[in-house]
């Protein structure tokens, strides 16, 4: 489809109603003045549609897509499987092994001394210039994975994502509770750090109540993620991880990428 100024529009016009709109603000805000600048700005806007949009259900498929172009000097690669959605109960342990995970590049250093255990062995074995762990959400589904760049020299690109894989086998099988800790505690802290200052504290407050409909307070969250227990991370990825179709994709310098059925064979490799 070709972007115009009239496609544009039309999506405004369909999708910026007050009913899909909210206003946030945090700091030493004057709430009825607020209210008043509300009124001034957003008061003519046509009511427009009192339900929200709907759509139909996503539907995730595992697949391979691979644009070679060996110009670049890098190889760029994405590993993952189907996540959750932002409400599912599962949120919040997929978050704590996506911590488990961590991320790592080279100007980083650290080596011996970093948190992660994959990120200590990605450091040990030289296979990537830089990874980081991802958990995507989507109202119906989501996406958890390792996106990772490599040198196409010395096989860096098979023996990254073999170590992907076996890093998820590891979690399942002997994740420890101190990891699993560490992990709860760092993701605890990275939550609190995104809403370091009052923009960041107004985009929060916005994309809950877009997403849940309301504002999860602190103490929540905490507790959520306190009560992950190794017993439920090794729960989440064998729902999650085990024989799952994942989505791969490279980009660059892309020679060495696995084929498809092995990276697929190896989601069922381990895991007994």
């Amino acid at each position: 489809a070709v972007v115009s100024t009239q496609s544009t529009g039309d999506y405004i016009g369909k999708h910026y109603q007050p009913s899909q709109i909210y206003l946030s603000a945090a700091g030493g805000v004057d709430h009825a003045e607020l209210v008043k600048l509300a009124e001034k700005h957003f008061g003519g806007m046509p009511a427009g549609q009192e339900t929200a949009l709907e759509f139909p259900p996503a539907r995730y498929s595992g697949s391979w897509m691979n644009h070679r172009d060996d110009a670049n000097e890098l190889a760029h690669v994405a590993v993952a499987v189907e996540g959750c959605s932002w409400n599912n109960p599962d949120y919040f342990a997929l978050m704590v092994a996506n911590t488990l995970v961590g991320n790592w590049n080279r100007a980083q250093g650290g080596g011996k001394t970093l948190p992660s255990q994959f990120a200590r062995k990605i450091h040990d074995m030289g296979a990537a210039q830089s990874y980081m762990a991802f958990n995507t959400c989507y109202k119906d589904t989501g996406l958890w994975g390792v996106y990772g760049v490599c040198e196409p020299a010395n096989d860096e690109l098979r023996r990254f994502i073999g170590a992907v894989q076996a890093e998820w086998r590891r979690i399942y099988r002997s994740a420890s509770p101190g990891e699993v800790q560490r992990a709860k505690n760092m993701l605890k802290t990275l939550m609190l750090a995104q809403c370091d200052g009052t923009t960041a504290v107004c985009e929060d407050i916005g994309r809950q109540m877009l997403t849940y409909s309301r504002r999860i307070p602190l103490a929540e969250i905490d507790a959520r993620i306190e009560a992950v227990t190794p017993e439920i991370m090794k729960k989440v990825m064998w729902e999650y991880v085990y024989d799952a179709e994942p989505v791969v994709v490279g980009l660059g310098c892309t020679e060495g990428l696995p084929d498809y059925s092995l990276i697929k064979f190896q989601q069922t490799s381990g895991f007994d």
